[in-house]
């Protein structure tokens, strides 16, 4: 099995106090990163969570709250933490609606959110990476960067802007030691998704087993959920030697999804 090591790299997670986030910035500090967690709470519970990351794996971690909405708070987050070498960006929302009814305010939340804030911090991070010599830039899209689905048009608009924000970047960092690649999950099991399990049990009438299977995951030819640790090795992976020609490309983590 590989062995990767990222110790002495500063890794920033977006959107990373819980879900995906969460599992990338645990196997970014597994692997020997110091890592900043974000969101746009402020609590005592998001520090301690930093704090109990930083003493599990040896590294050092910190919370640094950002509203991702806002350009100017993405671009602090990044001069706020002081170095970036490692670049996630994970934050994100969604809401469903058919297109002539989606309101407007949820629109441009959802498009600020999940793709002007990458961008925004791409844009501050790319200085430091260019003067140590060396970055990775990881963009968590979806599936939904590659495909589409009814009554998600922001969503859908968004992944598919992250996806082609990646490319962009990756051409304008060919040259140097810096990748930028996006990861495109289907679904996957987090505390949020197994919350809405039961609900969607007494909705159709189905056990837990059926109405994962034949519901949830009805698009997901596996038939099995993502998980936050295959994610979270994905990302090491795409911030290792190995991974150190692989730029502007798109790696599925979805059972199959986008195969179809």
């Amino acid at each position: 099995m590989m062995s990767v090591s990222l110790a002495g790299k500063t890794a920033i997670i977006t959107g990373s106090n819980s879900g995906i986030g969460l599992g990338v910035a645990r196997a970014l500090a597994g692997a020997g990163a110091d890592v900043v967690l974000n969101s746009f709470t402020d609590s005592p519970e998001d520090h301690a969570l930093a704090a109990g990351i930083g003493q599990e794996f040896g590294v050092q971690a910190r919370y640094l709250s950002a509203d991702m909405s806002n350009p100017e708070a993405c671009r602090e987050l990044i001069a706020a933490a002081g170095r970036c070498d490692i670049l996630v960006n994970n934050a994100g929302i969604q809401h469903v609606a058919p297109v002539e009814s989606f309101p407007i305010a949820k629109w441009d939340q959802i498009i600020a959110i999940n793709l002007s804030s990458a961008f925004h911090t791409t844009a501050a991070a790319l200085p430091m990476m260019r003067a140590a010599g060396w970055g990775r830039i990881v963009n968590i899209a979806s599936a939904h960067g590659l495909t589409a689905s009814p009554f998600k048009s922001a969503y859908i608009a968004a992944k598919h802007g992250v996806v082609g924000l990646s490319k962009t970047v990756a051409l304008e960092t060919a040259e140097e030691a810096i990748t930028c690649n996006a990861i495109c999950p289907g679904y996957v099991l987090t505390p949020l998704v197994e919350a809405q399990i039961p609900a969607t049990m007494a909705e159709y009438g189905m056990e837990r087993e059926e109405v994962v299977r034949n519901v949830m995951l009805a698009r997901q030819p596996s038939k099995q959920f993502a998980t936050v640790e295959q994610i979270g090795g994905s990302t090491v992976f795409l911030c290792s030697e190995a991974a150190a020609q692989i730029t502007g490309t798109t790696l599925s983590i979805d059972g199959g999804w986008t195969a179809l």
